[in-house]
């Protein structure tokens, strides 16, 4: 049993922008070396979210829409009264949707579904620099 660990620097558009992460968590794998095991994926910020979707337009469409109706963007919040940011919606949405993902892998490929694809989305009010941990845990 091992570890591998990369880092990975990520530029958003804009918010709701959703980034699909398949093909960079693949490279890791296969940069890795590693057959059996986990990956898990992290971003250390508190205004972007990992999980998986099918990763199509209408979908993205619909999560943003759901996101707005669950938490909506323009009612008043502690956090934008104290700061001034007007993203206290952002932490909110990140902090419902999570910062983590974590994916077993077998022979060398991760174990998704045919219609699933894991992403970055950004929830922030504006494009940002993001950062992505990947560390895998894993057997030759």
């Amino acid at each position: 049993m091992g570890s591998y660990r990369k880092q990975i620097n990520i530029r958003t558009a804009a918010e709701g922008a959703i980034v699909d992460l398949t093909s960079t968590l693949e490279e890791a794998l296969r940069d890795s070396g590693f057959q059996e095991g986990l990956l898990c994926a992290f971003v250390p910020h508190s205004t972007c979210a990992l999980f998986t979707i099918e990763n199509e337009g209408g979908l993205q469409k619909d999560m943003r829409d759901a996101l707005q109706r669950l938490m909506p963007k323009d009612i008043e919040y502690e956090h934008h009264l104290r700061w001034g940011d007007g993203n206290g919606h952002s932490h909110i949405r990140a902090s419902f949707l999570g910062q983590s993902l974590v994916i077993p892998f077998h022979q060398g490929k991760l174990d998704l579904g045919t219609w699933q694809q894991p992403v970055l989305m950004e929830l922030d009010t504006r494009g940002r620099d993001r950062r992505l941990i990947v560390q895998i845990i894993g057997d030759h």
